[in-house]
């Protein structure tokens, strides 16, 4: 299907320049306000100094707000992987909800059918790998929740457009914690609030239970997304 088919409307934003990186991320956000329109109004204010490539309502109407040739303002403050300038290596997918401060909520199937094949047609593209399909809680943990413990990543992970969360049969007890945030900021995440990095992981890999607090279920999840992850970085040829 062409992305043309995929966008509903054009609602250009202002808040836009120039990349300064080749885009390798997806960064999925919700709007945490209380409408759709109020979501729209801000992120083509040029006041308010934010924007994204894309934000999708929960009927499954896409409105593109900036092109991807260029760099939305989206991420603000953040990291992944070495990379501390999001907004330049990464397409911005706004998801229309309330959030946490609004009464958040599971994101509805037409919003999710929606995202599905716009999310596939932007990585394949730019050649996204699943495990740097994020949410911005993930390249943001001390200041972001969003798209949060509700957001259904296996839907993603079904269709190979995220990493699968892992079924570990062992409990894995680092030997102390500071090997367990070694091994965190190798996925990826900044750990430099320990805490709030433990909590963005939960809530991507084990949203049941998100209290920041390293325990065996979250090491034994971390090495088994660690050699999942470099496996399918490596064309699948290392051993699992």
């Amino acid at each position: 299907m062409a992305l043309s088919e995929l966008v509903h409307r054009e609602q250009p934003s202002p808040n836009r320049d120039e990349r300064a990186l080749p885009v390798s991320m997806a960064v999925l956000h919700y709007t945490g306000m209380e409408s759709a329109a109020a979501a729209l109004a801000r992120l083509t204010d040029p006041d308010a100094r934010v924007s994204a490539h894309y934000l999708i309502d929960e009927d499954g109407t896409v409105t593109r707000l900036v092109p991807e040739s260029k760099r939305a303002w989206h991420a603000g403050r953040s990291y992944w992987r070495g990379v501390t300038d999001i907004n330049s290596a990464s397409i911005g997918i706004e998801l229309v909800n309330p959030g946490h401060e609004w009464g958040y909520r599971p994101f509805p199937d037409a919003q999710m059918a929606a995202l599905l094949p716009l999310l596939a047609d932007i990585c394949w593209r730019h050649r996204i790998e699943p495990a740097n399909v994020l949410g911005h809680s993930d390249v943001a943990p001390a200041r972001r929740q969003d798209p949060g413990e509700l957001f259904d990543w296996e839907l993603l992970a079904d269709l190979g457009l995220a990493l699968e969360t892992p079924r570990p049969r062992i409990r894995l007890l680092h030997e102390n914690p500071g090997a367990f945030f070694l091994a965190l900021e190798r996925f990826g995440y900044d750990i430099r609030d320990g805490r709030a990095a433990v909590r963005a992981f939960q809530r991507r890999f084990r949203p049941r239970i998100i209290d920041g607090e390293v325990d065996g279920e979250c090491g034994a999840l971390l090495f088994e997304l660690l050699v999942a992850r470099d496996d399918l970085e490596d064309g699948g040829e290392r051993a699992s």
